[in-house]
C-alpha cells in the first residue's frame, strides 16, 4: 500500500460510523487507578462485562466507594473487582493495561499469551529504554493479535473531523507542523488525591516513564498523526532540549521542547510540560496561504477546529466534549478496527512504538546536545536511535 492508498484508509477509517459494539463482551482491566476507572465506566457504557484488578486492595477499595462513585454517580455492580493473583485467565475480548509504564511490557507479554481479542496499553507504552517493546511487537504480530495504545485524542470527534480537512493536502504543501501539550500535572495529582507529589509515583522519574516527555507524550503522538495525515511520513530527525528537576526524592524533566524532521523533509516544533496553567493543548498545520488548527479544551466541555479557507474567512467548529467520551471514544474506535480486519488504526502498537522511539531519542539529544536520528529498519529499540 502506497502512502496515498494509506491516507485514503486512515482518513475513511476515522470516520466511519461504529458499529456492532456487542462484539465484545467481556473485559479485564489491569490497575484501579483513574485511567482504569475511565476505562470501566466506558466499557460498561457499551454493555461490557467488566473485570479489574490490582496489587494493591486500597485501590480497589477506593474504586469501589469513592473514584467512581464520585465521577459517575454511583458504583456498578457490572464491574468485578478482584486481586492480581485471583484475577481470571483466558477468555477474555479486551484486556486493558493501566498501570505504571515501566510494568506495561511485562504484563502486556503474560496478556498475549491468553490470546485475547484485542489489547490496550495505556500510554506512556513503555520506559524510553524501550526494554521489551520489540517482544511485545513481535509477539503480537505472531498471534495476529491486535493491539491499541492509548493516545485516545487522535481518535477524538474533533481529530475525525480534523482528518477530512487533512485528505486533499499533501506534504509539499506544508510549511510547518506544531504541536503543544502543556498542562500543569496539578490535575493529575487531583484524580489521584492519595498521592502527594511526583515522589509517589512513577510521574516524578523519567526512566520510568515519568516526566513531560513522558506523560505527555501525546503531544508527540498528534505531531506523527499529522504528519501521516499530510503525507510527510516518519520522524527520522529529533532535536530536543529539556529542565530537568533533580533532588534525592525526583529525577524528571518537567519541560521538554523538541524539533522533528520527517522522511519528506518536513520540519516542526512539538513542546510538552507539567508546569503550564492554564493548559494549552494545541495544533497548527501551516500551509502557505492557509492554516488547520486543532485546539483541545478551548472551552470547558469543548475541543474546537479552526481553519481558514481561500486565505480569507476563518471557520470554527465546535465539538462538545467531556471526559468519558474520550474513553467512549477510543473503546468504540478499538471495536471498529477489530470489525474490520487489516485497517490502519492511528493509536495501533506500531504507531504507539515509534512514538516510544521518538521519546527515546528526544532523552538521548537533550543529554548528548546534538540531533539523534532514527532508523525504523532496526526495530524497536535502543539501535534504533543513533
Amino acid at each position: 500500500m502506497n502512502d496515498a492508498e494509506l491516507r485514503v484508509v486512515e482518513c475513511f477509517f476515522l470516520s466511519v460510523l461504529f458499529e456492532r459494539i456487542d462484539l465484545m463482551q467481556r473485559v479485564k482491566i489491569y490497575g484501579a487507578g483513574s485511567i482504569g476507572n475511565h476505562l470501566a465506566h466506558a466499557a460498561r457504557h457499551l454493555g461490557w462485562d467488566v473485570v479489574m484488578c490490582d496489587i494493591d486492595p486500597a485501590a480497589l477499595n477506593r474504586t469501589k466507594v469513592d473514584i467512581y462513585p464520585k465521577r459517575y454517580g454511583r458504583w456498578d455492580d457490572g464491574i468485578q473487582l478482584t486481586s492480581y493473583s485471583d484475577v481470571p485467565t483466558g477468555g477474555f475480548d479486551l484486556i486493558i493495561i493501566g498501570t505504571p509504564p515501566n510494568t506495561h511490557m511485562e504484563l502486556a507479554m503474560k496478556a498475549l499469551k491468553e490470546k485475547p481479542g484485542a489489547m490496550l496499553i495505556e500510554k506512556p507504552l513503555c520506559t524510553p529504554n524501550l526494554a521489551g517493546a520489540s517482544e511485545v511487537y513481535e509477539l503480537s504480530k505472531s498471534l495476529n493479535i491486535p493491539v491499541f495504545t492509548g493516545y485516545n485524542h487522535v481518535v477524538g470527534h474533533a481529530a475525525r473531523f480534523l482528518s477530512e480537512l487533512c485528505q486533499p493536502i499533501i506534504a509539499t504543501e506544508t510549511t510547518t507542523l506544531d504541536v503543544e501539550f502543556r498542562e500543569h500535572w496539578g490535575g493529575i495529582f487531583n484524580a489521584h488525591p492519595w498521592l502527594k507529589g511526583p515522589n509517589d509515583t512513577y510521574l516524578g522519574f523519567s526512566d520510568l516513564g515519568g516526566g513531560a516527555t513522558g506523560e505527555h507524550s501525546h503531544a508527540i503522538n498528534f505531531w506523527q498523526f499529522l504528519s501521516y495525515l499530510i503525507g510527510a511520513g516518519r520522524i527520522v530527525e529529533v532535536q530536543a532540549t529539556m529542565n530537568f528537576v533533580y533532588s534525592n526524592e525526583v529525577d524528571y524533566d518537567d519541560l521538554s521542547v523538541m524539533t522533528f524532521k520527517t522522511e519528506t523533509g518536513l520540519l516542526g516544533r512539538c513542546v510538552q510540560d507539567v508546569i503550564t496553567r492554564p493548559a494549552r493543548k494545541f495544533a497548527r498545520i501551516q500551509l502557505p496561504d492557509d492554516f488547520i488548527e486543532w485546539h483541545c479544551n478551548a472551552e470547558p466541555e469543548l475541543d474546537k477546529v479552526i481553519h481558514s479557507v481561500e486565505c480569507q474567512k476563518i471557520q470554527i467548529e465546535n465539538f462538545e466534549k467531556t471526559r468519558p467520551i474520550d474513553f467512549i471514544c477510543e473503546l468504540e474506535h478499538i471495536v471498529s478496527v477489530v470489525n474490520r480486519g487489516n485497517v490502519t488504526s492511528p493509536i495501533s502498537l506500531k504507531r504507539g512504538l515509534e512514538t516510544m522511539l521518538v521519546v527515546a531519542a528526544a532523552y538521548k539529544s537533550a543529554k548528548s546536545r546534538n540531533t539523534v536520528k532514527i532508523d525504523y529498519t532496526k526495530g524497536f529499540n535502543q539501535d534504533a536511535i543513533w
